[in-house]
């Protein structure tokens, strides 16, 4: 009996040894760390649970990488999926409410910046917050933005599914309209003054995929003023515009006037969901398309050959 009675303590205390030992062993979990937009490497010590989206594409980003649960804030107009509309607010693309950011101790911040932003940031930069900078310019880049979102909140498994969807979908639309006639485009993004987008941008990059030329694609600044006659002179065949659902009339109907323009002579002024079209999000892929099939409109009707 005596010497059952060592051999079960010792199991005991053999197990409680080798159980110590396998727990200081173990490695901690490892930190995250990625590259984001401006090139900045953002660690991460754990997944983040309590996350602020500082845009509304950000914000479908989010989403679509499987964290919509962990969002704690974001900013006006962040309102798709409709989960969106009910997270707090922190502010709009004028103002931060820095102060409750700080409060509201989010573990990551996902930012995109613009010139009232960069100003604002420098206090949430200081408080130590870490932030991702989210700029995509390609639609390419939509899904290793969602894969790098998925590694910094831990949900690489929902990223990788909306990445390979977005990617299949892309690829699809590249070889589609890879050796399709190329129409000269003109895209407007506000009515007055005139503003347009050059070749860095996302629209820009749909409309070359889709076979399109933006017409003011090589001016330097990202999005240049053009003024009534710079459109007239290019006489682009076909005009875009991404409307807000809040507008209540299209920027675009100024264009309508003028007969001698080629876009309004063959009927190809065309408004697209500006929601779909100017937020660097999954649905970009949606609003894409639609440029696609405005192109192709735009080939029917000079004569028959698309």
């Amino acid at each position: 009996m005596t010497l059952l009675r060592i051999s079960h303590w010792t199991v005991l205390a053999v197990t409680a040894m080798l159980s110590l030992t396998v727990t200081i062993i173990t490695p901690a979990q490892a930190a995250i760390s990625v590259t984001d937009d401006l090139g900045n490497i953002i660690t991460l010590a754990r997944p983040a649970q309590r996350i602020i989206s500082l845009s509304p594409h950000v914000t479908e980003l989010v989403f679509a990488a499987g964290a919509g649960e962990q969002l704690i804030g974001t900013v006006k107009y962040s309102d798709y999926p409709a989960a969106a509309k009910a997270i707090p607010r922190v502010g709009d693309n004028r103002q931060l409410d820095i102060e409750r950011i700080i409060a509201m101790k989010p573990d990551l911040l996902v930012v995109w910046m613009h010139g009232a932003f960069e100003r604002q940031l420098e206090p949430l930069r200081k408080s130590g917050i870490p932030y991702y900078f989210s700029e995509p310019h390609k639609l390419e880049e939509i899904p290793t933005t969602l894969l790098k979102l998925g590694q910094l909140f831990g949900t690489e498994k929902q990223a990788h599914i909306a990445a390979d969807e977005f990617r299949q979908q892309l690829q699809q639309l590249t070889v589609r309209y890879q050796n399709k006639p190329v129409v000269r485009t003109f895209y407007q993004v506000w009515g007055k003054p005139i503003y347009t987008l050059n070749d860095k941008s996302i629209v820009s990059d749909a409309i070359r995929i889709c076979g399109g030329e933006n017409i003011f694609g090589r001016l330097s600044p990202a999005a240049p003023v053009v003024g009534l006659e710079s459109v007239i002179q290019e006489n682009p065949e076909v005009i875009l515009t991404g409307d807000s659902k809040t507008q209540a009339t299209s920027g675009i109907e100024q264009w309508k006037g003028i007969s001698n323009l080629l876009a309004v002579k063959n009927n190809n002024l065309i408004v697209i969901d500006g929601d779909q079209l100017n937020r660097a999000g999954p649905r970009i892929i949606e609003g894409a398309k639609a440029v696609c099939e405005a192109l192709d409109q735009a080939r029917n009707r000079r004569g028959g050959k698309s």
